[in-house]
C-alpha cells in the first residue's frame, strides 16, 4: 500500500512513499486504498457471513407472525402443542440431539401462536395466561439444557411439566 507523506499544506507538493513525484494514477490509488484496510475487508466479509449464515438449531425469537390472526394461531396452536408433545418417543429412545431439534422447531411455533392468543384475550385473563406461558418456556429451556446434558431423570420431570402447563392453559384459553 502506498503511503502519501505531506511536506507542506499544498497537495501540489506531496511525494509518494516510493520517491517518484505525485501523479493522477497514484493519488486516485491512494484514495482508492486508503478506503479499503484489511480491518474494514474483514469486517464486510464477516458481516455477510453471519446475514446469511441460518441457525439451524436456534430458538426463534420472533414473537408474532406478522398477519397472523386469532383464528390462525387458534388453529395452529394444537398442531405445535402435539408436535412438542410427540418428543416422547425421543425421549424413551434417548436420542438426545434429536429431541433438542424436534424441541426447538415445535416450541418456536407454539411460542408465536400462543403469544398471539394471549394478546387476543381481555385485559383480566392475560397475567394468569403470560405466567402459565412463562412456565411453559421455562420447562421448555430446562429439557433442553437436560437434553443436552444427557439427564434423562431431569427430562422426563421437565417433559412431565410441559404436559401439564400445556394441559392448564388449554382449559384457560376454552
Amino acid at each position: 500500500m502506498e503511503i502519501q507523506l505531506y511536506r507542506s499544506s499544498k497537495p501540489s507538493s506531496c511525494f509518494t512513499f516510493h520517491g517518484c513525484s505525485p501523479c493522477k494514477k497514484h493519488i486516485t490509488t491512494l484514495k482508492l486504498q486508503a478506503h479499503f484496510t484489511r480491518r474494514i475487508v474483514a469486517s464486510m466479509v464477516s458481516a455477510s457471513v453471519f446475514l446469511e449464515a441460518k441457525a439451524a438449531l436456534s430458538f426463534d425469537f420472533r414473537l408474532v407472525v406478522p398477519d397472523q390472526t386469532i383464528e390462525e394461531a387458534e388453529a395452529g396452536i394444537q398442531n405445535h402443542a402435539q408436535k412438542l408433545l410427540s418428543i416422547k418417543s425421543l425421549i424413551d429412545s434417548k436420542t438426545w440431539k434429536a429431541v433438542q431439534i424436534s424441541l426447538r422447531e415445535s416450541s418456536s411455533r407454539l411460542k408465536q401462536d400462543l403469544y398471539t392468543i394471549i394478546q387476543a384475550k381481555p385485559g383480566s385473563q392475560r397475567p394468569e395466561l403470560r405466567k402459565l406461558y412463562s412456565n411453559l418456556f421455562n420447562s421448555v429451556t430446562e429439557l433442553d439444557y437436560a437434553a443436552r446434558s444427557k439427564d434423562a431423570v431431569l427430562v422426563k420431570e421437565c417433559y412431565n411439566n410441559i404436559v401439564s402447563t400445556l394441559e392448564e392453559i388449554f382449559t384457560t384459553i376454552q
